[in-house]
């Protein structure tokens, strides 16, 4: 009786414990397959998410490197107002995305930057009795440094300072990001010292002394519209405060409800 009790007891215990095996390994099988899934998505989104930020960055470049073609007044250009947009852009992106999100769309303005550069050194205008490039070797070589040094730049400072006030990264990284974008740019495109980069495109426009900002000491006439510049992206740092703070808790938001 025992004997006969015992094997099919054996039998069935053995059953469940297949059974119960079988639906450990499925479930675990499902899991992964989730898991697969949700990353293929979470990726996605990720991919769309870096693509917007990389064509706010290029359109930025773009535009400005067109507009800082057209004056305003005796000291500014229209892309001091469009440039620092570059600033909000990375910093959204650091601040939603991480440091490495926010380098992919630095690199992908660079990029824009450059080809603007190309495109402008080959555009020749006509002045009184000569031509001349667009864009010389110097903006470009200007333009590229100073965009790349201190796009950067900003993203180690925000990184930094990320676990402060919210305003307190974005504040700080554009304003020493900008001025420093500001030195280099003028300097090399401008200044006496760089005359040996291009010794055919001499801009001695730029180099005369005049008074700063037309009341201050005098001081090469690049100086006057380096102060200009810098002026007008310290007002839209702080103004671009709001915006960045309704931007990124938008993301966030938006992020949350996608997962």
């Amino acid at each position: 009786m025992q004997r006969g009790f015992v094997k099919p007891l054996r039998a069935r215990c053995t059953e469940i414990a297949c059974n119960m095996s079988y639906r450990l390994v499925s479930e675990h099988v499902k899991s992964d397959q989730v898991a697969a899934t949700l990353a293929k998505k979470r990726n996605e989104n990720m991919k769309t998410l870096y693509l917007s930020g990389i064509l706010a960055m290029a359109t930025v470049v773009v535009a400005s490197n067109i507009l800082v073609q057209f004056l305003l007044g005796d000291w500014l250009t229209w892309g001091a107002f469009t440039y620092p947009i570059a600033f909000l852009v990375t910093d959204v992106m650091n601040r939603v995305y991480g440091v490495a999100a926010a380098r992919r769309v630095v690199f992908a303005g660079f990029a824009a930057g450059v080809l603007c550069s190309l495109i402008g050194t080959q555009v020749m205008l006509q002045g009184d009795g000569y031509s001349f490039p667009a864009v010389t070797l110097r903006v470009a070589l200007g333009s590229g440094t100073a965009f790349l040094v201190a796009q950067l730049l900003d993203v180690q400072i925000f990184d930094r300072l990320r676990h402060g006030t919210w305003w307190r990264a974005p504040l700080a990284s554009t304003l020493i990001g900008s001025a420093v974008d500001t030195f280099l740019f003028f300097s090399i495109a401008f200044s006496a010292l760089f005359n040996g980069l291009e010794t055919s495109n001499v801009p001695d426009w730029a180099q005369g002394a005049v008074p700063l900002l037309g009341a201050g000491v005098e001081l090469p006439l690049w100086a006057s519209l380096a102060v200009a510049d810098w002026l007008v992206k310290l007002s839209l740092a702080l103004i671009a405060l709001v915006p960045f703070r309704f931007v990124v808790l938008y993301l966030v938001a938006r992020g949350t409800k996608n997962h």
